[in-house]
């Protein structure tokens, strides 16, 4: 069976990719240099729970941007908005965006839960099955897949497979199978609008080695490579308490899989925050920006605000984790080249290869990496006012009984604890601004 193998080139794929989508669109300059005696630091903002909530602003997001931009509209400190959304294109979402927060934001600002897969360019020529809602078809494109196969696609060609809702059975005679090459690949791009097909198809398909005309065989395991973007379990809308998230969509699968067969479904990848990769790729967009406001000095550290504790705060703490670790490899690198040590060197911190997301091998390449990232949770999203800032100054958020990270993550819990906790993101830039010595205005 053909399996996925990715990252050969590590950092360089990551870089090349990254760098060929993250053209700006516009031409605009910007002309920002960090004051005299001030750090130099970018900025990643989730989106849903700390500055909108479905199509409404949270009030503290439109201040904050005060603080962000010059009264010209032009960013004075490199953004980044990280989303583990993924039901749409960049451009439409840094259209919403500029709408919601009256700033330009542009699609070079913008990361979705599936930006990575640029950089999966082994995949690329198979033929994939894609699983979620809006343009993905498009976006599976956009990426860079060239043969995409939707679920109503295969729903049409093998009519049979979808008989959960009776209306949608067959009426009278069978219709015929009209068949299509078989599947190599399967991505799962986000929560689909009809769970009942797309679990009932997509396990047909990784049963049947990607040809649903085949019975199904269980002994045949592995299953063909299953990619899934954006793991968040629950996340924040209009309404007063978390919904379901594709990370809930993952967990019946994998449930069903495990079921029906004995054994665990299998991820080639998994893609979004908290995995390594995201916050590699995020990371890169920081620093083409830092270019194109003239900085001469690498971004030395990066603040990642968000409301949810397993996808934003555990994946800014891994990451900042996995910086400490590329940072002790390189020193020790350095010494042993030096003829200072004769010591091994060592991976400084063990990650799941789930939460370094195919980041393997980046460790200690580039000498401009940041120094570090920290996490800042706000009380406007999944972790709400109700549960509010702690008034003990002993207590941490980190004791929560549920682990809502997903099955392949450890469950670390000093992981789940912020830098920083603060009311909402007007308070996070503000905090973010005083702690690198930059003015407020």
């Amino acid at each position: 069976m053909q399996r996925v193998r990715c990252w050969k080139t590590g950092l360089q794929l990551l870089k090349s990719a990254c760098e060929g989508a993250a053209k700006p669109s516009t031409s605009r300059k910007y002309s920002h240099l960090p004051p005299q005696g001030a750090g130099s630091f970018g900025l990643l903002f989730d989106i849903d729970g700390v500055l909108v909530r479905g199509r409404t602003p949270i009030p503290a997001a439109k201040q904050c941007f005060k603080n962000l931009v010059d009264r010209h509209g032009k960013y004075k400190v490199p953004v980044v908005f990280v989303t583990n959304a993924g039901n749409s294109m960049r451009q439409a979402k840094a259209e919403l965006l500029s709408h919601l927060l009256e700033v330009e934001v542009t699609p070079d600002q913008v990361m979705l839960s599936h930006s990575p897969l640029r950089m999966f360019t082994d995949i690329h020529k198979m033929r994939v099955l894609v699983s979620g809602q809006g343009p993905i078809e498009e976006v599976a494109h956009n990426l860079g897949f060239q043969d995409v196969v939707t679920i109503d696609m295969l729903r049409g060609a093998y009519p049979l497979l979808d008989v959960v809702d009776h209306s949608r059975r067959p009426k009278d005679k069978i219709p015929p199978t009209k068949g299509l090459r078989p599947i190599d690949a399967v991505i799962l791009f986000g929560e689909p609008i009809r769970w009942e097909t797309n679990l009932q198809l997509i396990v047909d398909v990784l049963l049947s080695n990607g040809n649903p005309d085949n019975v199904w065989n269980a002994a045949r395991y592995p299953h063909i490579p299953l990619l899934a973007c954006n793991m968040d379990l629950l996340w924040m809308a209009e309404a007063k308490n978390p919904r379901f998230g594709h990370g809930m969509f993952l967990v019946c699968l994998e449930s069903m899989y495990k079921k029906v067969t004995g054994f665990d479904l299998k991820y080639e990848a998994l893609i979004g925050k908290p995995s390594v990769v995201t916050y590699n790729y995020a990371e890169l967009l920081i620093r083409e920006q830092a270019k194109r406001l003239g900085w001469t000095t690498p971004v030395k550290r990066l603040y990642a605000i968000g409301d949810n504790l397993m996808s934003d705060i555990y994946g800014a703490n891994l990451y900042d984790h996995y910086l400490q670790a590329s940072q002790r490899t390189k020193a020790q690198m350095q010494a042993k080249s030096g003829g200072g040590g004769s010591e091994t060197v060592e991976d400084a911190l063990k990650m799941t290869s789930a939460e370094l997301g195919g980041a393997s091998g980046v460790y200690g390449t580039e000498g401009d990496l940041p120094e570090g990232c920290s996490s800042i949770l706000v009380c406007t999203g999944v972790y709400s006012r109700e549960e509010g800032l702690p008034s003990d100054p002993a207590h941490t958020v980190k004791d929560q009984p549920t682990f809502h990270g997903h099955r392949d993550f450890r469950f670390d819990p000093s992981l789940t604890e912020p830098t920083f906790l603060v009311e909402d993101v007007k308070d996070a830039v503000e905090l973010v601004f005083q702690q690198e010595g930059w003015p407020l205005e």
